[in-house]
């Protein structure tokens, strides 16, 4: 089953080495992702000539005169419209606001030329000289409201040689960069459509549920109320229809059409269920896990007896 490439954008302000590094990357066969925007704040980062070449679309928008959230806004609205999933900064050189950045949580990686947590922000290569360290090196991680302070996704470590200038040091930790980015950035969008992953993020919400337990029915890990009624199942490649998804309670054929008139390429009508429930596809790289723990709860609800429910009512009361 071929599942399709992850989509990437590529913020850059210069040159944009990383994101030709992340595009060549992704020229493989078995790359699991694909660039499809390169984005700058610099009408003049030489970026974007080699991607309009490469044949990758290209926005720009000088940030001169801009404040910062609005230039902010309309950088993300440009991504968004291009379909991304996914957001790699590659040497772009503005402080994002934490609007942007809460929009892309998970799903915006940054690559910094040092062994983080050491030598956030700048001349990173310098500090590390004047420090005597062993080993410069990069790190790549997922993009917070801090500066360079993410959970890292990897980490590839350079050692100094004698007589190393910033310069001599910088030119060999821009290859181990150029190594590790796509990698890194093939992990993340690879995790996403993984079926343990993507389980193992239902099984927490749904035994999160007060007395829900995990059996085997159908041949699916499905959850229900201990010996009680099932509120949701786990669909991997279930006869052999290539989906990961998750079916829960609706309220009726009327609700089930509805959510696939809406969205037919997310919410499906399952085979041997009835019309009160739906299936939701897990494996589309976008899953929205609050709306997934919003759509168990209320699955759960539909099938809790009273005494359950009315027990939650009293504790959301507070």
């Amino acid at each position: 089953m071929g599942s399709a490439k992850a989509k990437v954008a590529v913020l850059i302000s210069g040159s944009g080495t990383n994101m030709a590094a992340l595009l060549y990357a992704s020229r493989a066969a078995d790359c699991p992702y694909e660039v499809v925007l390169v984005a700058s704040n610099n009408p003049d980062a030489g970026g974007l000539k080699f991607a309009t070449a490469e044949g990758v679309a290209t926005f720009c928008l000088p940030h001169k005169g801009m404040a910062r959230l609005d230039h902010d806004m309309a950088m993300d609205a440009a991504i968004r419209a291009s379909g991304a999933q996914y957001v790699a900064l590659a040497g772009y050189m503005r402080i994002l606001t934490p609007e942007f950045v809460a929009g892309w949580e998970g799903r915006m990686l940054n690559i910094h030329p040092s062994l983080l947590p050491k030598y956030t922000g700048l001349h990173t290569h310098e500090r590390a000289l004047a420090a005597g360290d062993s080993h410069g090196g990069c790190t790549v991680h997922l993009v917070t409201a801090e500066l360079d302070d993410g959970p890292q996704l990897g980490q590839t470590p350079v050692a100094i040689l004698p007589g190393d200038t910033a310069d001599s040091l910088a030119a060999r930790v821009l290859i181990a960069e150029h190594q590790l980015y796509s990698r890194c950035l093939a992990e993340l969008v690879s995790k996403a459509t993984s079926p343990e992953h993507l389980i193992a993020q239902v099984r927490d919400r749904a035994l999160a549920l007060p007395e829900a337990d995990e059996v085997q029915s159908h041949g699916m890990p499905c959850f229900g109320i201990v010996k009680g009624k099932k509120f949701a199942y786990l669909s991997n490649d279930h006869h052999g229809d290539g989906k990961v998804a998750l079916l829960v309670k609706i309220s009726g054929p009327d609700e089930q059409g509805q959510l696939i008139e809406n969205d037919s390429d997310r919410y499906y009508r399952p085979a041997y269920f009835g019309g009160d429930w739906i299936g939701i596809r897990l494996d589309l790289g976008d899953t929205d896990w609050d709306e997934i723990a919003d759509w168990l709860h209320r699955s759960w609800r539909a099938v809790a007896p009273k005494k359950l429910t009315a027990l939650m009512d009293a504790a959301d009361g507070f």
